[in-house]
């Protein structure tokens, strides 16, 4: 199948690439900054420098690629930069996701949507894919208003929510595990928040949830996150535990101790029970993604 990724460079974009190869597909991998050239050389893969809120842009990749799936990655997702930056959050997230669509149904591609545990409140925790959203951040709300975008479009689609993705950067550039690991080696001060809970997602099972929702033709909404509930400064001390450093400026705050210019959900955490009973996900322990990304190949 000809597959057009949108955020490719990203960390989640970059193994849906990688997983999309290996399955056979012929990928057209697209960002807005140039290629990092992972890939370079692979006979199913192509590179399309593209900005997807230039609808101009967007009409000529269209045209050319023709593709049968989209899988729509790319995002504004850092919630201050939304805060502070709403205009650009809503032309990225909401408007970019919409012209999309628009492309999309020309050609009546299957539409996958990568979305966010921060449409939720995160008063409870452990949502299912029918809970009410209530986002209390302007990135959670420029994310719902896309999710209720893709729900109106005319053809195949799938919402596919998330939370707190990391892995082996195949790129070079930090996730939080590696940036935590860097931090503790270095005997840096840090702060982490203690009271809010995740369910870490480990980036190579995420893109193969992705990977089983197109070879399915699975639609709807789908949690395709980790299963262990963590803190950030929970899997702070995973980190330091797994790497034997015992003396650390790592410190535990509390969120409303922390400067933050977007309110974050205490509770965020995501029940995987649907994608498991339906797309066999089965994602590794935190444990054990955290030991694959700082010591395993990309991708293992």
């Amino acid at each position: 199948m000809k597959i057009l990724v949108t955020g490719s460079n990203g960390l989640v974009g970059s193994y849906v690439v990688q997983q999309l190869l290996d399955a056979g597909h012929q990928v057209f991998a697209s960002s807005r900054t140039p290629d990092l050239s992972a890939f370079d050389g692979h006979p199913g893969y192509r590179f399309i420098q593209l900005d997807f809120t230039d609808p101009y842009m967007l009409d000529a990749v269209f045209e050319a690629v023709q593709p049968d799936v989209v899988v729509h990655s790319g995002a504004m997702s850092k919630p201050d930069d939304c805060e502070l930056n709403q205009a650009e959050a809503y032309k990225i997230n909401t408007a970019g996701t919409l012209q999309l669509l628009l492309n999309a149904a020309d050609y009546k591609s299957f539409f996958i949507f990568l979305s966010t545990d921060f449409i939720f409140n995160g008063k409870t925790g452990m949502h299912r894919e029918d809970d009410p959203a209530d986002p209390i951040s302007y990135y959670g709300r420029t994310k719902l208003e896309a999710e209720d975008a893709v729900k109106a479009y005319a053809y195949e689609w799938a919402i596919v929510r998330t939370v707190f993705v990391y892995g082996k950067p195949l790129y070079g550039r930090d996730c939080f595990v590696t940036m935590i690991a860097k931090k503790l080696r270095n005997n840096e001060a840090y702060s982490l928040t203690d009271d809010q809970e995740r369910t870490p997602t480990y980036a190579p099972d995420l893109a193969k949830g992705i990977a089983a929702i197109i070879e399915k033709k699975a639609t709807g909404v789908f949690h395709l996150c980790g299963k262990d509930v963590r803190s950030p400064y929970q899997m702070a001390m995973d980190v330091a535990a797994f790497l034997g450093i015992h003396a650390h400026q790592l410190k535990p705050v509390r969120t409303a101790d922390l400067p933050a210019l977007a309110q974050r959900p205490l509770k965020s955490g995501l029940d995987i029970s649907k994608a498991q009973q339906l797309l066999n996900y089965t994602p590794l322990s935190f444990g054990k993604g955290m030991e694959q990304t700082l010591s395993g190949a990309a991708g293992a």
